[in-house]
């Protein structure tokens, strides 16, 4: 397992995030407390040392379960959770990114982890009715009394991520170190404007469904699915499925198994840490052996050809437009 650091910080993470959003059995297909004490243990064995989950992750059932696994050894793990989802459906101010909810939020999570502080804290999606001052301010605040180490955003639109790091900037705020969007090869939107940001701002991307929902470890290609399965085939794009198949030929070709190449594409990036989660033990052993891969430059354009994905306006335009808008100086 390599390390990086998270986004300018100097806090070093390995390059595979456990997502914990399988850890309980609430609210459909999940993995009981023995099988996820076996799944962290062997995440933890191959060296992985972040842990993602999320005060709603089955009902809190998530926060819990992972409380009780990390008793004892804490301190050796990047334990990472998010607010912003309601607390209380009918409580108006239940949920979003204002303060109140954050700090009754983030005492919940200390609570069901069993610690006095979060290493990571995310905001979990975008509350447009509460200004990017009020979250910056307040995430400032919980590092400033020691309950959070660094903050990092879930699913929110790249100019508001851009306008919340430049008000941290000028207010001496803490700052976003990281982003969490959806990233894998049939879901390369992050690409257009969050990718590219994120680098220009020096953020660690977090990439959650590396498997397109499961659907490019190739189990839907074979035809009708047990009722294990998280998405009905019946639902699944040809599109998807024709990615799918693609990775499937890739894998045989190089003797690993498809889950392995479609992680491998998407942690391909130094920039991206692919969130690997497991409902067995068997899952995650596979999962992680996406780290010996190497993808050959054929594959990988092989792999990119087959999305049939596009950067759309501007990014298309200003490529098709340089060599006349710059001349010589189009390089």
């Amino acid at each position: 397992m390599r390390y990086t650091t998270f986004g300018r910080t100097g806090l070093r993470v390995s390059e595979l995030v456990l997502g914990a959003m399988t850890f309980g059995e609430q609210g459909g297909v999940g993995a009981p407390l023995d099988e996820c004490r076996r799944i962290l243990d062997v995440y933890a064995e191959a060296g992985g040392n972040m842990v993602d989950t999320a005060i709603n992750y089955r009902g809190g059932a998530s926060e819990e379960i992972l409380g009780e696994l990390l008793a004892g050894r804490r301190d050796r793990f990047v334990v990472a959770t998010k607010y912003t989802v309601s607390r209380d459906p009918g409580d108006p101010n239940g949920g979003g990114n204002h303060r109140k909810n954050l700090r009754l939020s983030l005492e919940i999570s200390l609570r069901r982890l069993r610690t006095d502080h979060i290493d990571v804290y995310w905001v979990h999606i975008w509350d447009r009715h509460t200004p990017i001052e009020e979250t910056m301010r307040a995430l400032d605040d919980a590092v400033s009394a020691g309950k959070v180490l660094y903050v990092g955003v879930s699913d929110t639109p790249a100019w508001v991520v851009s306008r919340a790091n430049m008000l941290a900037e000028w207010r001496g705020w803490t700052p976003f170190a990281g982003l969490q969007v959806p990233y894998s090869l049939i879901n390369r939107d992050a690409e257009r404007e969050l990718l590219p940001m994120a680098d220009a701002l020096g953020l660690t991307v977090t990439a959650w469904s590396p498997l397109g929902g499961g659907v490019l470890s190739g189990k839907y290609n074979a035809g009708p699915t047990d009722g294990t399965a998280r998405l009905d085939r019946d639902t699944i794009r040809d599109a998807d499925l024709n990615v799918a198949r693609v990775v499937g030929d890739v894998a045989d070709e190089l003797g690993v198994t498809p889950a392995q190449v479609a992680l491998a594409w998407a942690g391909r990036n130094p920039q991206v840490l692919p969130v690997i989660g497991a409902r067995t033990e068997d899952q995650i052993r596979n999962n992680l052996g996406c780290t010996t891969v190497t993808l050959p430059a054929e594959s990988v354009a092989r792999l990119a050809a087959a999305t049939e994905f596009s950067l759309g306006f501007p990014a298309d335009f200003i490529a098709q437009t340089r060599p006349w808008v710059l001349g010589a100086a189009a390089l």
